[in-house]
């Protein structure tokens, strides 16, 4: 195989959830094309890469040129509520299913011995002033039902501290344990917040 090739396969194959077959498949689609996909998406991964940040507030990707993300800017999201998520693909997640009005809060990982992700490596030093600043009134963990989750869970709420004004609670019936958010359907998600229980 040419070189090259296998260069860029093996740089697809370190993508999340894509392994070396899948890899193959996605550069010899983009090597066979005759419309020059593989020369628009070059493009626009360069684009992304020098135009895109995560927002210095919440952590959601938004423009370089832009003081915050679309999340932060709405109005209306400023209701009180702040959802703290493990990654940018949760955000998405539930957006899609449209069962959150409020602001969010990446993490950006969840503590892990095993990792090697220490708290240090989150996004957690500007939390408890964001929480004052915007008063923030619920805070609910949407992290993943698992140990690291859980563990996560608790060590920030311990940042923010036990004298903090909002009430913190999490997502109830319909999360599996050891479930992530990707994988949940609307309607499961739907209960998850609707019935989310004080912690």
């Amino acid at each position: 195989m040419n070189p090259k090739i296998e260069k860029l396969i093996k740089q697809f194959a370190r993508l999340p959830r894509l392994g070396t077959r899948a890899a193959q498949r996605i550069v010899l689609a983009l090597l066979q094309d005759k419309t020059g996909r593989a020369e628009n998406l070059a493009n626009v991964l360069m684009d992304v890469a020098q135009t895109v940040r995560p927002c210095p507030i919440c952590g959601v990707l938004t423009d370089a040129d832009a003081p915050s993300c679309e999340f932060c800017r709405d109005a209306a999201r400023a209701n009180g509520q702040l959802c703290i998520v493990r990654d940018l693909s949760d955000v998405w997640t539930l957006e899609k299913s449209a069962v959150f009005h409020g602001r969010y809060h990446i993490l950006g990982g969840l503590l892990s011995g095993v990792a090697g992700t220490m708290p240090d490596d989150l996004n957690i030093a500007n939390l408890a002033d964001r929480i004052r600043t915007e008063m923030i009134s619920e805070v609910i963990f949407a992290l993943p039902n698992t140990v690291e989750g859980k563990t996560t869970q608790h060590y920030v709420m311990s940042v923010i501290g036990p004298d903090a004004t909002p009430r913190f609670s999490e997502l109830a019936s319909g999360v599996p344990l050891g479930g992530d958010l990707d994988y949940l359907d609307d309607g499961t998600l739907s209960l998850a917040f609707g019935g989310r229980k004080e912690l």
